[in-house]
């Protein structure tokens, strides 16, 4: 592999996709109280087991917090409007990094080509670019956008 780092592409698995619907809901109700996984499943279409991995992911990034016991559920820890859909994507999928390289937070050297390396300003272009269009869109923002009618799923 000529010294060159296993790692790939940044792409964001159902972890980010799910859990990015499940905060857009939070969203919708938040200031209503507590918001059970279940009801976010439901209206989402998401397996609830599933759901129950990802807020665990949420609370320990601070982005929500849980009530046990009757009427327990969840809620966003701040306003829709302070939250980022970069924070949700990090906390459930970590760093945003196209490539080895470029790799949020320290420096990363577990590239042979560094330093010097003739196409590391086009994986950083891509880093920012990515980051920032994340870090722009809030909860907020996302959770306004009308929400699609969701297609009858049949059991089997």
């Amino acid at each position: 592999m000529l010294g060159i780092a296993p790692q790939a592409a940044f792409h964001v698995s159902t972890r980010g996709e799910y859990g990015m619907r499940l905060m857009v809901d939070l969203a919708r109700h938040y200031g209503e109280g507590t918001v059970s996984l279940h009801a976010v499943a439901t209206r989402e279409q998401l397996p609830e087991a599933y759901l129950e991995q990802l807020v665990a992911s949420l609370r320990k990034a601070g982005l929500v917090q849980g009530k046990r016991g009757a009427g327990g559920g969840y809620t966003l820890s701040r306003e829709p409007r302070k939250i980022t859909a970069g924070d949700i994507v990090r906390a459930l999928e970590g760093p945003i990094e196209p490539q080895i390289c470029t790799a949020e937070g320290p420096a990363v050297q577990n590239c042979a080509l560094q330093p010097g390396c003739a196409t590391h300003h086009v994986w950083m272009t891509v880093q920012n670019n990515i980051a920032k269009a994340l870090d722009a869109m809030t909860l907020d923002a996302l959770a306004r956008t009308p929400r699609p009618p969701l297609k009858e799923t049949k059991r089997v």
